[in-house]
Parts: structure tokens; C-alpha cells; sequence
């Protein structure tokens, strides 16, 4: 039915296509105050549709529900996971939805696709032991090395995602109640306390390395690279990957590890779910049980490696 031709190769969208896509996006944040990572998420995803969809001229909105399933057999066929072609057909039904309702189509050609069956993976953690490693591993006898010893100690006490950490500004932290004010998804407001570790490292990043980071300038941003710019999500993952190889922690990682970590060992010590919502920013309970997996099959390997029928 497509053409054999690449669509990653076509670079230019239709205006059409392209219009549709931004008062799409645009209606999506007033509505419902999505990131920006999130909303640059919709906005792959639906570029990447249209320049195929533009590969036998076809357009978003001249499709049928014939054309989209095709559009994701060709994104299995291409390797895609479950996951990511769920998240796929879950963007296409925002979008036909919105369609639809502002009066644009008649039907919903996403709205008889069913979505793949997903299990459900254990986020990737790290032990106690890893993590007091990886704390350590920055020389904090350097400008730089204190400063990633102090946001991989906030990261670890507070659970916050790595994009939060790095958007934090100084404004949003507070020493003398020991809190900070984090920003989350939806624009969602949440205090999360530090702990006596996380604040005594701020204190000392604040007062012996970010004004020699900033060499003069004026950022409101926390934690500040060692040109004085603000710290992004890539530098900073990039940061933590490499103080891991370097104690010796050579096990797949993913941008949350810390958050992880965060909750699965606040579970095991006796934390309660819906604290842990709360501290996590979780809209939904559902979402925060996935760690009680994590707690359950940490349960199960010390039993069976001290149970003597383990």
C-alpha cells in the first residue's frame, strides 16, 4: 500500500500537516499544561507519521484506519517495542480526538486500532551499597566534582526526576525548613524535604563552588555547568553514567536509576505508599505501586540467599 521509500528520508512537512500539528499541540498544553518534553515527544511522533503518510500522498488529515495500522506495522517491522507503539497509537487518538471535536472530521479513524499488550517491567534499580558507591565517586576535592556530589545527594534524598533536579532554581530551595519546592509534570507543585546529607552538600556547593562556576553572572538555576550556564538532562546523565563506570557499577541504567533507588528503598525500610506518592509526584496510586514489585522481589532474593531452604 506505501511506498518502499523510506519516510525518514522527506525532512519537510506539508504546511498543512504542519499547522495541524502546532494548534494540536498548542490546544494540548492550554488543556492539560503538558511539558515541554512531552509535548516534543507528540510532536516526533506525529512528524514522523506525517512524512510517511506524505511518502504515497497521503496526509493526517485524509487518513484512514487502514493507513495508521499499516503506519505501525511498518514501525514493528522497523523494531519498535510494544511500548514505544503504544505511546505511538496513543498520540494519533489524542490527536483524532481533538479532531473530531473541534469539528474537523467526522470519525476517528484511531478509534477501533486496539493497543499491543504490555507487561509490565520492573524499573532497573540500584542496592543500597550501589548507590552509596556511586554517592562517593565524584572527587569532591574539585569545583566541579563537589557539585555532582551535591546533585546526585539531592537526587537521591528527594526522588526528583533528572529534568526537575537540573530546572531547579535557588529560589525553590530552602535550608532553613530543610524543603524544596519542585515544579512537575503539569505544571503540579510538591515540597519535598532534603534530609540533613542533601543539605549540608548545598550549603557547601553554595558557598564554595556555584559563585566560582558562575565567574560573575546572574542564573537563578541551582546547579550551574563550568561555563555558568545552566546544567541540562544530557550533561547530566552523561555525569552519572561516568561516576558509575568509575566505582564499578556496570549494570544498564536509565535516567531515572536514582528515583528508583529513591523508592525502593524507602518501601524497604517501611514507607508508606501514599507518602511515597507524594514525595514522587505521582497523579495516580497505580503508578507508585510498581514499586512494591520492586520491594517484593528484593523480599524474595534475601530469602533465598540466607533461608536455609531458600
Amino acid at each position: 500500500m506505501k511506498s518502499s521509500n523510506d519516510a525518514a528520508t522527506m525532512n519537510v512537512l506539508s504546511e498543512q500537516d504542519s499547522s495541524l500539528i502546532d494548534r494540536f499541540l498548542d490546544a494540548l498544553w492550554m488543556e492539560r499544561g503538558l511539558s515541554k518534553n512531552t509535548l516534543a515527544a507528540y510532536r516526533s511522533d506525529l512528524k514522523k507519521l506525517a512524512l510517511w503518510l506524505a511518502s504515497s500522498k497521503n496526509s493526517l488529515m485524509t487518513v484512514g484506519r487502514n493507513d495508521l495500522l499499516a503506519y505501525l506495522a511498518y514501525c514493528v517491522s522497523k523494531g519498535m517495542h510494544a511500548r514505544s507503539s503504544a505511546r505511538i497509537l496513543s498520540t494519533m487518538r489524542r490527536l483524532y480526538q481533538y479532531l473530531v471535536r473541534e469539528g474537523e472530521l467526522n470519525e476517528d479513524p484511531s478509534a477501533q486500532i486496539e493497543s499491543p499488550k504490555l507487561g509490565r517491567p520492573l524499573p532497573k534499580t540500584l542496592t543500597e551499597d550501589e548507590v552509596e558507591r556511586l554517592l562517593n565517586a565524584p572527587d569532591v576535592t574539585t569545583y566541579l566534582g563537589l557539585r555532582d556530589r551535591a546533585m546526585l545527594e539531592v537526587l537521591y534524598a528527594t526522588g526528583l526526576r533528572v529534568s526537575e533536579l537540573v530546572e531547579l532554581d535557588t529560589a525553590r530551595v530552602s535550608l532553613s525548613q530543610g524543603v524544596v519546592r519542585v515544579i512537575g509534570k503539569g505544571s503540579k507543585e510538591r515540597l519535598v524535604p532534603l534530609g540533613e546529607e542533601a543539605l549540608e552538600w548545598i550549603e557547601q556547593y553554595q558557598a564554595e563552588v556555584r559563585p566560582d562556576l558562575l565567574k560573575g553572572k546572574i542564573s537563578s538555576a541551582l546547579f550551574v555547568t563550568r561555563r555558568g550556564g545552566s546544567m541540562t538532562r544530557q550533561a547530566f546523565w552523561y555525569l552519572i553514567k561516568r561516576h558509575a563506570l568509575d566505582v564499578g557499577i556496570n549494570k544498564p541504567l536509565s535516567p531515572h536509576v536514582m528515583r528508583h533507588a529513591f523508592a525502593s528503598h524507602l518501601l524497604n525500610h517501611g514507607a508508606d505508599l501514599r507518602v511515597l506518592q507524594m514525595l514522587l509526584g505521582h497523579s495516580d496510586l497505580s503508578t507508585t505501586q510498581i514499586y512494591t514489585h520492586i520491594a517484593r522481589e528484593r523480599l524474595k532474593e534475601m530469602h533465598a540467599a540466607h533461608h536455609p531452604r531458600g
